[in-house]
């Protein structure tokens, strides 16, 4: 099985030469709509995208993951959806939306349309190939705490008021993840955070497994998995970020 390569090509042709069932875990972040041209050569619609996710599926093992973050461009001022449309086809071809989870995006400034919100954040949906076979959960101290609600034997609740017993023990942490955007100068209009690629590879991976990113952008993905000690399989298209990844991972 091929293992810590970078791949220059098309991730659609690229992916058809692994072999079924073969890589442990997915982590990538597919175009947002047209939000980038990346270099003029994105096409990202419907025909290409769905394509891609069923060659995800053959070559995922079973209980193997794939994390998908993504967001959506506002068009005449209305959200497209492909974020949602993308997740439901994830279902219909037979993944479990395991988990979907937030990434907030930190000291950005103000973003988005003067007529909404702030925008905040992006989606990083969790789909497993039948039930995770790895689960690592990250975990805080927290301070133990006795008390709270509690049923009566009649049924009804008794309240009582929490208080802390000195003991503290590990705590799995929420799926809003906080990151400050980027990873430093890479010459890549889309990098995400070092620290997010880190905790959903410690998350749903083991050592020595095989995490696949087939649009690798600046290779943070790989970056990553070789410092924890997984394998990496790296797919990019556009022959100036695949140096820039060469460059990342010497």
């Amino acid at each position: 099985m091929m293992k810590n390569q970078i791949i220059e090509g098309d991730c659609l042709i690229e992916m058809q030469k692994i072999e079924d069932k073969s890589i442990d875990m997915v982590l990538t972040s597919p175009p947002y709509d047209n939000l980038r041209t990346y270099n003029g050569s994105l096409d990202w619609g419907e025909h290409i995208w769905k394509p891609v996710i069923q060659e995800l599926f053959r070559i995922i093992k079973d209980g193997g993951v794939v994390v998908w973050v993504v967001g959506d461009a506002t068009i005449k001022g209305s959200e497209t959806g492909t974020s949602f449309k993308q997740a439901l086809y994830f279902k219909e071809i037979g993944f479990n939306l395991h988990d979907t989870m937030i990434y907030k995006v930190k000291g950005t400034g103000a973003k988005g349309s003067r007529y909404c919100y702030w925008q905040e954040f992006e989606y990083m949906f969790i789909f497993s190939k039948g039930k995770p076979k790895t689960i690592n959960f990250l975990t805080i101290k927290r301070i133990k705490q006795d008390g709270g609600s509690r049923l009566k034997k009649d049924g009804t609740k008794k309240i009582e008021k929490r208080k802390n017993v000195g003991e503290l023990i590990d705590s799995k942490i929420g799926n809003v993840w906080e990151y400050s955007v980027g990873g430093g100068p890479t010459g890549h209009p889309a990098i995400f955070p070092e620290k997010l690629a880190e905790d959903h590879i410690l998350s749903w991976s083991n050592e020595g497994d095989t995490i696949l990113d087939p649009m690798a952008g600046s290779g943070t993905v790989g970056k990553v998995a070789k410092q924890l000690n997984r394998n990496y399989i790296l797919i990019e298209k556009e022959p100036e970020y695949v140096k820039i990844i060469n460059e990342r991972l010497k």
